[in-house]
């Protein structure tokens, strides 16, 4: 994880791109393009990308980084592009979405889980973007795409933001920006997969990492089983 001492940042969660992409799986080089916006040639002359996500680091604690919030909003719109849908109707969809939302990060809201298919069809049918239209007009279903991938194992706090992430329902591990500066613990005992994971190693017994950190076995086998599947 990203070290970072400014407490501004407590609550937020904080990743590198290495987090980032063992977390989401999305390549790292395509979160940074996201993130900082990149050059390209087009016909002779050198074009700007602009960045498609509003991050809310940057490089603020001397390298690229992302909060919560910003996993959450790259999730997504890494769905929409491995679904198809072309670089010009995301980033129309990103620039027009937070005319409806009011949210940084409109994307991962509980408002987008419940109307995104609705404010869609709005953006479309104002002109922005033949696909965009196309994808609403023939019913592409963006409600089962949000409900049964991005938002599985997602809770809202009370003003409908992403509080806490469930990677995978059948472990009981956690991503909670609130705690452990947003690393993956698990559930009872709020210890970090990571660490758990390092001491059954360690010790080559599940079982004495569990009394070393008093967590229950289940959490030591749910960690290192976490770890096994996230590995970078």
């Amino acid at each position: 994880m990203v070290k970072e001492s400014n407490f501004r940042y407590i609550g937020q969660g904080l990743y590198s791109l290495s987090d980032a992409e063992r977390l989401t799986r999305i390549p790292r080089s395509r979160i940074r393009r996201w993130l900082e916006g990149y050059s390209y040639s087009y016909r002779g002359d050198v074009k700007r990308s602009q960045p498609i996500v509003r991050a809310d680091l940057s490089r603020e604690v001397g390298e690229l980084a992302l909060t919560f919030a910003d996993l959450m909003e790259v999730r997504f719109l890494d769905a929409f592009r491995d679904r198809g849908v072309s670089w010009r109707s995301i980033r129309i969809a990103a620039a027009r979405v937070g005319e409806f939302i009011d949210s940084t990060h409109p994307f991962s809201t509980k408002r987008f889980k419940t109307d995104g298919h609705t404010i869609l069809a709005e953006i479309a049918h104002r002109g922005d973007g033949d696909q965009l239209l196309d994808l609403v007009m023939n019913q592409w279903e963006i409600h089962r795409i949000v409900s049964r991938f991005l938002f599985a194992g997602v809770e809202f706090d009370e003003f409908d933001r992403p509080r806490l992430w469930q990677p995978v329902r059948q472990l009981r591990v956690v991503i909670d920006p609130r705690r452990a500066f947003g690393a993956p613990i698990v559930m009872d005992g709020s210890v970090q997969t990571r660490v758990l994971a390092l001491a059954a190693r360690a010790e080559r017994s599940q079982r004495s990492a569990a009394r070393m950190y008093r967590v229950p076995l289940r959490a030591v086998a749910d960690a290192v089983r976490f770890e096994r599947s996230f590995a970078a």
